[in-house]
């Protein structure tokens, strides 16, 4: 019989725990899950490739019922001490907000109970005395302050499944179920904080199916402010609810459904005798949930505010990426602490993001500013004000047309550098910005333009011909539009989920419009290619990734009264976005008299009124160059690392490997090298993008060695060609010959990696020899096989420095 020291982890719990929790009456098939891979793991990203990290898998998760997990174990083999994994269990249990974790060896158990108030926290247990599930449930509702029946029944209450396999990830699990209890125990006003691409509405979707068919909410509004985003929602994660939904258009009220999606602009004439929301009444409502609640919806002076107010004694949830905290606008104030953040920072550092990089583009006339010369005149002949002009007068009252040219042609090089097709969104100043760059643009790129108009797309509140076309550019299927240009139209709710460049020619003071224009960036789509994104600024407007606001939890802002001495930032509040109701574009103020000034003619709200556009002054025939560029990465810390893509490398293996003798040994005692490269890159450092400005069939090995410590490098050609005239290949026989000459030349062409593992017996040239079993018998066994395979890497790296 095997001794139990022998057993390997998986084998301690198939034999043991297994049966441990069967015995306390856990069911197997329906409430315990075992290596459960809960991140995707992070990526790291270096020039133009990309690499997947270690993903978290907990070894067991136990449920009362699907996706309300109620404890974690961490299993060892029996060479451990029982409590050897508790750390790990604990860190699982707290990321995946869970109240009692365990660590096993299979000779018992040790137990951490986060809801003990008195007494041991840790105990041991015997193989026989693990907790049954209703003894672990009776925990989680004393963890989260459950303690009636009713709220244990709303708390309680099924997900929606719908067939297809698709389950919350953790992070939305957690969201749902704190939301759900949170109501259970009686709160009325909720605020979720999810990044941008972290599927805000799909978890909105299963807080209001949960509470709808438990009965616990009849009848529920969601509000919305843009159109793209109800019409997502609905063809969306919310198509289940079929008959029983509808959207409100042109304010025409049918109050025989259940489920209701609205525009604002949709409820209110902003008058209170025409009002759509009047024709229900006030308690017609039982929930209402806001999505992109940071757009106005929390502001006391709000005209959507008058909405929620009308229906206040409904339950009222708010949904954002980025909670607005000012001295006129408190999500926080409203909704109350969020009841969960889940932020872009961890979102990349789980793998659900994708991380970026920056590069930052300094501009002559913006890095020293542009005064005309004496007597100057702009291009309809009126005198041009003598002063020092910078990127706060570019494009919204001075127009610097070879600016635009600059920044066109700049964005071209990169798209040609990497993909011409690649979508990008460039953010403008205003509507006429975002016009003359879509010109400018299609000017720069005049092949892709004579084949398809759509190519370049200006996409604007003002523009129905570019609104149309945000479907298609959002849709990772259609190849058009690839670049489009606007102003304010795409800062938030569009779900681009192959925007791969973001083009930042706009002056952002706001940082929640910031952290909205970098979510068109984070949503992943390894199908299409999209692992990570850039960000091609130039107006320094990345300077907000310094800020230590910038994914950082949500701060209550000071509110002043009267008796309180007021301050600067009393006075002159931070910018705020302000929103025109039916074309989704800004409304700017002028700094001094605090007056609405527009881009364009618009018609606001309901009453008439017209503003004229502010005039500009154009210039032409101005010296407008790049006068520097570099590039910043995300690094495994969260912050912008700024150099050379072969200094950071340096930098990196220096870290990982102190001495060149620290490699050499770790390079030939590892098995296989594909391990090691792996490893490399789990600590960020990835290889394969410097081969490019290096030697592209240089060998990782001497890539290595060349880039940390300056040692002259061999291709693989020349490490290939070194082998053939040793003769290394004359002990065998011929075919075993044929088959080592044939991996030599395998790894000449493609490298190490692509030698070691056995797969690759069955692709050309290896198929015309035999199958892998044939070819692996002229070696005598696998195990002759696998060495002759290792003697083979020797005989490469013979002699290697």
């Amino acid at each position: 019989m095997t001794s139990k020291k022998a057993l390997s982890e998986r084998d301690i719990c198939t034999q043991f725990i297994v049966p441990a929790l069967k015995k306390a009456g856990w069911d197997i098939e329906r409430q315990v899950r075992e290596e459960v891979f809960f991140t995707d793991g992070r990526i790291y990203v270096r020039g133009t490739s990309s690499a997947r990290g270690s993903r978290k898998r907990a070894d067991f998760i136990l449920y009362y019922k699907p996706n309300i997990p109620i404890a974690v174990i961490e299993a060892k083999d029996n060479g451990h001490f029982v409590g050897a994994g508790m750390q790990q269990a604990l860190g699982y249990a707290t990321i995946l907000d869970i109240p009692v974790a365990f660590s096993s060896n299979g000779d018992g158990f040790v137990e951490h109970d986060r809801t003990a108030s008195t007494g041991e926290v840790e105990r041991n247990l015997t193989m026989d005395e693990f907790p049954s599930p209703e003894e672990l449930w009776q925990r989680y509702m004393k963890y989260k302050g459950i303690d009636s029946p009713q709220q244990e029944q709303i708390a309680s209450f099924d997900y929606f499944f719908d067939g297809s396999g698709r389950a919350p990830r953790y992070y939305q699990q957690i969201a749902i179920n704190r939301t759900v209890e949170a109501i259970a125990k009686g709160q009325d006003r909720i605020l979720l904080v999810m990044a941008t691409g972290t599927g805000k509405t799909y978890t909105a979707f299963q807080i209001i199916h949960r509470l709808w068919k438990s009965g616990t909410k009849k009848r529920i509004l969601f509000l919305a402010d843009r159109n793209a985003l109800i019409d997502q929602t609905k063809r969306g994660d919310f198509k289940h609810f079929k008959d029983r939904m509808t959207v409100i258009r042109k304010k025409n009220i049918d109050k025989a459904f259940e489920i209701y999606l609205a525009l604002y602009q949709g409820l209110t004439n902003y008058d209170e005798d025409t009002d759509a929301y009047r024709e229900f009444s006030p308690d017609f409502f039982d929930l209402i949930v806001i999505d992109e609640c940071h757009r106005g919806s929390a502001a006391t002076d709000s005209a959507w505010r008058v909405i929620l107010d009308y229906f206040k004694n409904a339950t009222q949830i708010g949904l954002t990426a980025t909670p607005k905290e000012t001295n006129t606008t408190s999500n926080i104030e409203y909704f109350r602490e969020p009841v969960y953040t889940y932020s872009l920072k961890q979102g990349i550092e789980d793998g659900f993001l994708a991380p970026y990089k920056v590069i930052r583009v300094g501009i002559n006339v913006d890095l020293e500013g542009w005064r005309p010369e004496e007597g100057m005149r702009d291009t309809d002949g009126n005198l041009i004000d003598d002063r020092l002009y910078n990127t706060k007068d570019f494009d919204r009252n001075l127009v610097l047309d070879e600016r635009t040219k600059t920044v066109a042609r700049k964005v071209t090089e990169f798209l040609k550098k990497t993909n011409p097709f690649d979508k990008t969104i460039v953010f403008c100043v205003d509507i006429e910005h975002a016009t003359r760059m879509r010109q400018a643009l299609a000017n720069a790129n005049p092949e892709e333009v004579l084949k398809n108009y759509k190519y370049v797309m200006k996409i604007t509140g003002d523009d129905d011909e570019g609104k149309r076309e945000l479907d298609n550019f959002i849709n990772p299927e259609e190849p058009y539009p690839v670049i489009a240009t606007t102003s304010k139209l795409m800062t938030t709710g569009v779900d681009a989920q192959t925007c791969k460049l973001i083009v930042l020619d706009s002056n952002i003071n706001s940082m929640t419009e910031f952290k909205q224009i970098i979510g068109r960036g984070t949503r992943i789509n390894e199908e299409f290619g999209k692992r990570y994104f850039t960000i091609m600024d130039f107006r320094n407007v990345t300077d907000h990734f310094a800020d230590p606001d910038f994914d950082g939890d949500p701060v209550m802002v000071k509110q002043v009264s009267a008796d309180d001495e007021l301050t600067e930032t009393d006075i002159h509040p931070d910018d705020e976005l302000v929103i025109d109701n039916e074309t989704g574009e800004e409304i700017r103020f002028d700094d001094d008299k605090r007056e609405a000034t527009y881009d364009r003619p618009e018609i606001i709200g309901g009453g008439g009124i017209v503003a004229e556009p502010q005039a500009k002054i154009y210039v032409a025939g101005i010296d407008v160059s790049v006068l520097n560029e570099r590039v910043q990465y995300l690094g495994t810390n969260g912050k912008l690392t700024t150099g050379s893509l072969k200094e950071y490398t340096r930098n990196g293996l220096l870290q990982e490997f102190r001495t060149l003798d620290a490699f050499l040994a770790r390079w030939n005692s590892t098995e296989k090298k594909k391990a090691l490269i792996d490893q490399l890159a789990e600590h960020d450092v990835i290889l394969e993008n410097l081969q490019d400005d290096i030697k592209k069939d240089l060998d990782l090995f001497d890539l290595i060695c060349h880039i940390a410590w300056d040692r002259p490098a061999l291709t693989r050609r020349e490490r290939a060609e070194q082998v053939t005239k040793r003769d290394y290949f004359t002990k065998y026989g011929d075919k075993a010959r044929q088959v080592l000459q044939a991996l030599l030349e395998k790894y000449a062409k493609d490298g190490i990696e692509n030698i070691e593992e056995m797969k690759v017996l069955t692709i050309d040239p290896f198929k015309s020899i035999g199958t892998p079993a044939e070819i692996v018998n002229l070696f005598g066994g696998k195990g002759q096989y696998q060495s002759a395979v290792k003697e083979l890497e020797n005989e490469i790296y013979r002699m290697a420095v």
